[in-house]
Parts: structure tokens; sequence; C-alpha cells
């Protein structure tokens, strides 16, 4: 460490500040006018580095007594070993001659310099990894002192900037990413104060915009002469006391002039750490990034990113208006660079926007640069490739070929569509998985959810209405009342798992009812009215009663969910575990095979995780395919046919086979299967494998039980066509049976004779007594009985 020089020219831009205020002034708390590291580039003392990397630079004020040659004696940042001279020279040299290829005449960042002078761009993005393997002793400045070193590196940039078109006059920042190691968020020591460092996780939570002024105009309140604009100094603005025009001269006469003060955005944003850094027992940590200027807004909550930034500490007051700080600090990141990250799950499109704006594929970006444009349009032009990604999903479950098929719909969705007259028709398809324990139901939720843009896994005991859809508190930094998002928020444009659907308690259940068709979230509640988006998928999965699936009663009997819930579930399938020799003992050798890493397993024709993510990701966001007038002609035909299959003959009753909603669903499959093959259109074997898909859901879920054929009516109302027959039957043959046997005002009968009369009577008919009252409670309703325990009168 070189010891201070006691010259009165060195550079002092970078000192802590010097009293409690100062430190204040760096705190994300609201109220504090600015942050050092957006001023660096202002209070950096030294002058623009020449044209030569061997040039000396020298401290704004000097005294001009030194030389110009190489004989100037080093310029040292206080406190530090860093040599002025020799990190400018090293930028320099970094900038112009770092190459990726060998076959590259003019090195990146000499292009991306020349990129940004085009479109007038504010900031160059600098990969760390690409410092470190150019000069890692500067790498290793840049991430002990970086207020230094990127003061340094921005007036470097400004220099060759102004070399290139002296006529530019923004302001070009540097910002820095891609740090060799990231840092866990609970292992951030004090050590790490003052430097760079770079976290994963995800953000939660989002401030508004707060206004930072950067330049104050004041007007005397007498004259009305507009100062000069007087600058920032450590977040403090130093108000004239006298009006500086002559004439004037008056004193304590000015105000500021909002409206020709210079303001730049600030945010600040609530990091909390990934689910895989979380130690065994622990509960998620969480940090405060302060954004600026083209940063703000850059993540919105839900997003898993990577930040880059600096890790400052700042004091906090004991009262507001008194000057005694306490003894701890709080702790932020001053963010530099912020990156979605998560390669492993795919990228999210604005599903409502889709319309709005031209398909841009050229500037697509894959989430794994390993994986090419034209790699995957070369995958879609393959005759199996429904089938191939149908095993490349979830390959470790064996088959259930038919779910997978119907979850890789769900990943690649279908088009959102809004009319000219404001309705919406939602692009995201529902999925409801019912069955016996161990049919690996939570397994595929585990992988849709890694796999999934945005994706939120939550259990369905563990939810509360309010945990997911929005709750009010109170902002420990502003002390306001604000509105957090629950994890169908969350998860906007991308899915959310619940697992133990069936656990959930009624009001957080109720709540799924206008995200599952609307998909928006509305809230009314202290004071705050809104409604916000929640445009999810929903994939659920659910154990029937008593563990175990009875084929004899209907899914609502089984699972006991509401019809209306039900009814918005686009498929329903039932895993069920039945007993077959030969099947078990396939799944047995599969299951065994999986744990001695059988090569046959590891050689089956799938696609990587990657591939797979990147496949879909392009998909989702640069196909939206369009009905053909073929395949609208088979929906029409399919449907009506579906709808056919309710009327038998020499029965008055209809029933019903098909809803609107089914259409709907068979549209969004049908548009998804296009998908997979990169197809702007959709075709008539994308029609008929939707139809296949549906009924063979339908006949899982929707078949009753006592005909054997497909009931709507059993998912919409939970009883279905041939139950409600049979109670009115019921119900008259009661209604007969009380006339005969009782009369007007009379004594009453017990339930179980009027039980009896009924079984000698229905020839044969298996009647039960919970059938009788449920007929006695329908006539009771008209008014004809009135039932008192274990008798009935007529009235």
């Amino acid at each position: 460490m070189a010891s201070p020089s006691p010259n009165p020219n060195r550079p002092t831009a970078t000192a802590a500040p010097s009293s409690p205020d100062d430190l204040l002034t760096s705190s994300p708390i609201p109220n504090s006018f600015s942050s050092p590291r957006r001023k660096r580039h202002r209070n950096f003392p030294f002058s623009t580095p020449q044209s030569t990397p061997n040039d000396s630079v020298s401290a704004d004020g000097g005294d001009g007594d030194r030389g110009d040659g190489d004989d100037a004696p080093p310029v040292l940042v206080w406190g530090t070993n860093i040599s002025v001279q020799d990190v400018n020279a090293g930028i320099l040299m970094f900038l112009r001659n770092y190459v990726e290829g060998g076959e590259e005449v003019e090195g990146k960042y000499m292009r991306k310099i020349r990129g940004v002078i085009e479109v007038e761009g504010e900031w160059i993005d600098v990969d760390a990894g690409d410092l470190w393997v150019y000069d890692r002793e500067l790498y290793g400045k840049m991430v002990r002192y970086p207020l230094e070193v990127l003061a340094i590196f921005d007036i470097v940039v400004m220099d060759v900037v102004g070399r290139m078109n002296p006529l530019f006059e923004k302001h070009v920042q540097v910002r820095v990413f891609g740090l060799k190691g990231s840092t866990c968020m609970r292992n951030l020591n004090p050590s790490d104060i003052e430097k760079m460092v770079s976290l994963k996780g995800m953000i939660i939570r989002c401030s508004s915009i707060i206004p930072e002024i950067r330049e104050a105009v004041f007007k005397c309140l007498i004259c009305g002469y507009f100062t000069d604009p007087v600058v920032v100094d450590r977040g403090k603005i130093t108000e004239p006391s006298v009006c500086p025009k002559e004439d004037c001269k008056a004193k304590n006469t000015l105000s500021l002039a909002h409206n020709r003060c210079r303001f730049a955005d600030k945010q600040i944003v609530r990091l909390q750490e990934t689910p895989d850094e979380i130690p065994d027992g622990g509960t998620p940590h969480t940090v405060s990034l302060l954004m600026h200027d083209k940063l703000v807004d850059s993540g919105k909550p839900g997003d898993r990113v990577e930040v880059t930034g600096i890790y400052r500490a700042m004091s906090v007051r004991v009262g507001p208006t008194q000057r005694t700080v306490k003894s701890l600090f709080k702790t932020y990141i001053d963010c530099l660079h912020l990156k979605k990250t998560d390669k492993s799950r795919m990228q999210t499109e604005d599903a409502m926007e889709v319309d709005d704006e031209p398909s841009r594929k050229e500037d697509y970006v894959l989430p794994d640069n390993s994986v090419t444009v034209d790699k995957l349009k070369e995958l879609s032009k393959e005759p199996d490739i429904y089938d191939r990604l149908t095993r490349s999903l979830a390959p470790n479950i064996w088959e259930l070929d038919d779910v997978k098929k119907g979850l890789l719909c769900q990943l690649f969705g279908g088009n959102a569509l809004k009319l000219a007259t404001g309705a919406n028709f939602r692009g995201d398809i529902n999925i409801l998985l019912v069955g016996d324990p161990g049919t690996s139901k939570s397994q595929l939720l585990q992988y849709i959810h890694k796999l999934s843009p945005r994706g939120i896994y939550t259990s369905g005991r563990g939810s509360s209405a309010v945990g997911l859809t929005a709750y009010v508190t109170k902002d420990p930094e502003t002390g306001e009342t604000v509105l957090e998002s629950g994890a169908l928020v969350l998860s906007d444009k991308g899915i959310c798992c619940i697992d133990e659907f069936d656990k959930m308690s009624e009001n957080a259940r109720s709540m799924l009812h206008e995200v599952m068709e609307q998909q928006t979230v509305s809230i009314a509640k202290a004071g705050i009215i809104a409604s916000l988006n929640a445009r999810t998928s929903v994939l659920a999965c659910a154990n029937p009663i008593g563990s175990r699936y009875n084929p004899r009663l209907s899914v609502i009997d089984n699972i006991h969910l509401p019809p209306t819930l039900l009814s918005r579930f686009d498929l329903i399938y039932l895993m069920l575990d039945k007993a077959d020799e030969q099947t078990d003992r396939r799944l047995a050798k599969h299951i065994v095979a999986l744990h001695l890493e059988n090569p046959e397993i590891a050689q089956q024709d799938i696609l990587d995780l990657p591939t797979l993510t990147a496949y879909v990701s392009y998909a989702r966001s640069n196909i939206h395919p369009q009905l053909s007038d073929e395949a609208a002609e088979d929906l029409t035909r399919g449907y009506v046919e579906m709808r056919r299959r309710g009327n038998f003959p020499g029965s008055s009753k209809k029933v019903i086979t098909a809803t609107p909603r089914q259409i709907e669903s068979v549209i969004r499959l049908s548009e998804a299967l296009a998908r997979m093959r990169f197809s702007e259109w959709v075709e008539k074997q994308d029609v008929k494998e939707a139809f296949r898909l549906l009924e063979v859901a339908l006949q899982q879920s929707a078949t009753d039980p006592s005909t054997g054929t497909i009931d709507m009516d059993l998912i919409n109302t939970g009883i279905s066509t041939s139950e409600l027959t049979r109670r009115e039957h019921l119900v008259s043959a009661t209604r007969n049976v009380i006339l005969e046997k009782t009369q007007l005002g009379g004594p009453a009968i017990r339930i179980l004779e009027l039980l009896e009369e009924l079984k000698k009577q229905s020839s044969g008919a298996e009647i039960h007594l919970k059938d009788v009252r449920i007929a006695l409670e329908s006539l009771a309703r008209e008014g004809f009985v009135s039932v008192d325990r274990d008798t009935l009168k007529r009235i």
C-alpha cells in the first residue's frame, strides 16, 4: 500500500464521507438525493486521458510545475496503491486490443463504442470476464476499488468517444457485469463494503420511481431572477442566501424552481435469495438494491436476476431531527448492472402485446448461446418432433405420454386474443392432475416449475387467499401502505404450480375463479383499489378423498372441488395406479435403471434441457399461429360432433357432452401444437390431435360412472344427467307414496316406512336412505312436506 502524499492536489473524490450527514446522503431511503455511483464522473478529479497511454494524468487544480513527460511522479488514489496512469493505460489498451476471436481486426469494445455513437446510447456493457482474461491485475483493482477504477473507466471511454466523434454530447457510462464469482447473499461481510459484488436472487418488491435531483435552479421571489444551476454536492444543495442579480441583492428570497431543475430516476428494489442457496431449516435473506436512470424498471417482481453492484453501508440517525447516529449501519447494493438469469428456464413474452408489435426474430436472444436459431429451425422440420419433445419432457418419469403431451401444450401455450371491442380471450392452458399416490404428480409439477418462465411453486395447505393474490403491508423503508404481490401475480406470464390442490381452504380456492378465466386479481383493501394482471397458467394436482380414487364415483365426489372451479381447467387427467403384472415389471425396471445409470436410458433420442428450453422460448416469443380455413371448419365440425353424442335415441333428455369452454380449449391446444412445429398456421392435423387430447382427458374425468358416457354436467354442475334424471324420478315416486299414505294435516309417518314402500315399488332398483332424504329436501323446499328428524308430515 503506497503511503499518502502530503500534496494538496491529491485525488480526494472517493474519500469516505467525513460526517454522519454525508453517510446518510447515499441512503436508499427516500429524501436522499444522490448516489456516489452516479456522480463518479463528476467528482473524480483527474483530467481526461490523452491519446497515448504513456502520457501522465494530473489532478485538477495542479500548480503546473510538473512536467508532461515520463518523469512525472505517479499519481495515487488516496488510501490505495492504485496508480492512475497505470489504470488509465491498462483500460485504454483493453478497449483497443481485446478481441474475442483471433480473426477479428477491430477490438470488441471499439466496435461497441462505435455502435453506442451510432444509436446515441448512454452506456456500454463491459464483461468482467473479458477483463479477467486480458488483465487480471486490473480486474482485481476494479473489484477492490470499484468507485475509483470505474471513474477512470468512464473518463477513458469518454475520451475515446470524443476522438471518434467530437460532436457527441451524451455522457457514456460503463456498466460492468459477469464477475468471476457470485457471492451468496448471506455471505456478505463488512470486508465486502465498498467492493464490487455479484448476487443472484429473485425480485420480490419494487418501489415507485423516485425523482432524484441533479441540478437545482432557484428563483428570486422579488425580482423573478433565475440563478445558474447549482450542482448537488454529496446529496446536499447549497441554497444561495443572496439574489445574484446586481439590481436586487435581496437576502433570503430564493425558492426552488422545480420546473427548471434537472432530475434523474431512482428506484429501490428488494432482492431475495434463491431457494437453492438457503441452508437447511433457514429462511431466505433479502437485500436492498438502488437502481438509477436506465436500470429503473429493468426488473419486475418475480424475475430471477443476477445483479452486479457495489456493496455499501450507510448510517442511520437516532431521530429525524437529531444528528446522532446509531452504531449499526444499514447495507445496500448500488446497482451497476442487472441481467435476467436461470438459463434452464424459458424466456417469457408479453402475451397481451404480441398482436401489436411485429415479430422481431432477428433481435431474439436465446437463453443459451450454444443453441442457435438455425439449429432450432432444423429441429422443427423433423417429422417426429412432437414425439421427441414429449420424450424430452421429464424423461425420468416413465410413460404417461398423454399427460406429458398436455403439459407440453401448456408450456408452449396458445395466442391471447384481444378484440377491438375490448374483450380478451386467454391463451394460457390450465391443467389439473388427479390420481393415486405414487403416480409422479408432484414430480411433474416440480419439473414444469423449474422449466417454466416466472414459475412459482406453492402447496395448497400452506397457501392463503392473500398469499396467492396480493396483500397490504407497510413498507419498512417509507412507512407507506403498499400492495405486495402474491404467488399468482408473481407468476404473471408464467406457470403457477399448486400442489395438494384439494387441501386448499375455501377462501384461497375462491380467489382462483377470477384468475383462471379473466386472468386478473381485483383488490379492494385498506383504501387501495386495484386490478392486477395474473396472466398465468395454473398447473394443479390433487389427491382423492381417502388417498385412493374410487372409479364408481365422479371426479367431484372424489376430490370435493366446486364444479365452477373444475370447469375452468382445460384438461383434467386421472393418473390411476392399476395393478398389471406386465406394466408393473416395466415400471420397476425403469426405476431400477435410473439408480444404476443404465446407458440405454441415457442414449434415448431426447433433447437436452438447454435445447428444450431454447426451443420452447423461441416458439413462445416468435411463433404466433393463426387458424386456417380448413382448421376452422374442422373445429366447427368436431364441436358439433361432440355435442351430438349427448342425443340418445328414445330419450327426451339430452346429455351435455361439450360446452363453449371446450371449443376454446381446443383452439388453444391447436395453437400450441402448431407452435411446436414452428408453423404460422394451425392445420388440420393440429385440430385432430387437440380433439384427441381433450377426449382422452374427458373420458377419464367426465365419464358418468353409471352410463359410461361423457357428460360435461358432471364437471359443470357436479351431477351427471343420468343422476339428475334418477333423482327426479325418485322425487316423483316419493310424492306419490306420500299422497297415498298420508292426508293433509294428518299424522306423521316415519321415513324408514317411506323407504320400504319405495323399495317395493322400485322393481329392483337400489334406493338408499340418503337418496330419500335428498328427495324429501326437494319436496320440503316446495312446501309439500315438513321433515322432523326421522318423521315427515304432509302440509
